[in-house]
């Protein structure tokens, strides 16, 4: 079983999965992958798979914008506004895009201004692709270098999951 989950196949649909949801454990994968896989395969091949998963999750998010969530309203600029600015600086928004790739940083915010101005499907896709080319193959060479035991990166993910979800309950209850 171990053999089948180490392999570039699993890898890629855990990326896209990632990508689609919440890019919470790409870190994790890419480290781990790269322990088990050439840097370069785990960049081009996850990247792809990742670009992917978030390509899907743009479009998830523009049927919930479509469909006019009062909830998410409150994360969305003017989208007059948003439009006009994206088909002005249509280039800058494609390196914004790619930049935020490029980086460990969370790169929501672009993804909903993407979403709500209705940015290219393809465009996104090159962007996050190639953003992800240079991190991923950075992180999968640690990987490599490193040989991090599975072990540790997936309990360092569960514990920041762990941290994460009792932040949000420590949150709820001061709130209520």
């Amino acid at each position: 079983m171990a053999g089948l989950l180490d392999t570039l196949p699993m890898l890629c649909l855990a990326l896209f999965v990632d990508g689609a949801t919440f890019s919470f454990a790409t870190t994790v994968l890419l480290l781990h992958y790269g322990r088990l896989h050439d840097p370069w395969q785990v960049a081009v091949f996850g990247g792809a798979a990742s670009a992917a998963g978030n390509v899907f999750q743009l479009w998830l998010l523009r049927l919930g914008l479509r469909a006019d969530r009062p909830w998410m309203r409150r994360f969305l600029p003017a989208h007059e506004k948003v439009k006009s600015a994206l088909d002005q600086y249509r280039s800058a928004s494609f390196l914004a895009i790619l930049l935020a790739r490029a980086t460990p940083l969370p790169d929501a915010p672009i993804k909903i201004v993407a979403a709500a101005a209705g940015y290219p499907f393809t465009l996104y896709f090159i962007a996050v692709y190639l953003g992800a080319l240079p991190y991923y193959w950075v992180l999968a060479l640690l990987g490599h270098t490193f040989k991090i035991p599975a072990w540790v990166l997936f309990g360092a993910l569960g514990a920041i999951a762990a941290g994460v979800l009792v932040d949000r309950w420590i949150r709820s209850r001061k709130a209520a």
